[in-house]
């Protein structure tokens, strides 16, 4: 809606947002969390190498559709339903009982760094080493 949230800082719990700031905008942050009974809850979560060809151009396009390809970046509200196996035979009620989440907003909003690291904590408590310096670890 023509704003930019900048400085944003999130404390989830169970993929809730249970407390938000941002340095700028944060009048509109607040509302954006407001819009609706699950606009607070993570609608996606995108892991985007920092060597990727829209984040080498060094452009900020101010178009989220572009801008999101550049970086990590997660999503308030809506998630997407069709990442569900059989996605298009359920309900909405079976895909919100499978974790899905339905809001009126799908807000992006872009986090990571050349010195990013991501650990993943598997079902077992192994950790693996996902992304190093920005980039996944192959």
């Amino acid at each position: 809606n023509g704003y930019i949230i900048e400085g944003m800082r999130f404390n989830f719990c169970e993929g809730k947002v249970v407390s938000a700031s941002a340095v700028s905008n944060n009048d509109v942050l607040q509302e954006l969390l407001k819009m609706d009974d699950n606009s607070d809850r993570l609608g996606e979560v995108a892991l985007v190498s920092y060597d990727s060809p829209i984040s080498q151009s060094d452009i900020l396009y101010y178009t989220t559709l572009i801008d999101e390809n550049a970086s990590c970046h997660f999503a308030l509200g809506q998630s997407y339903g069709m990442n569900l196996v059989d996605s298009d035979t359920l309900t909405e009620e079976e895909k919100l009982q499978r974790g899905a989440n339905t809001s009126i907003i799908h807000e992006d909003f872009m986090v990571g760094s050349a010195d990013l690291s991501i650990v993943g904590i598997t079902h077992t408590g192994e950790t693996i080493q996902i992304f190093d310096n920005g980039n996944f670890v192959l």
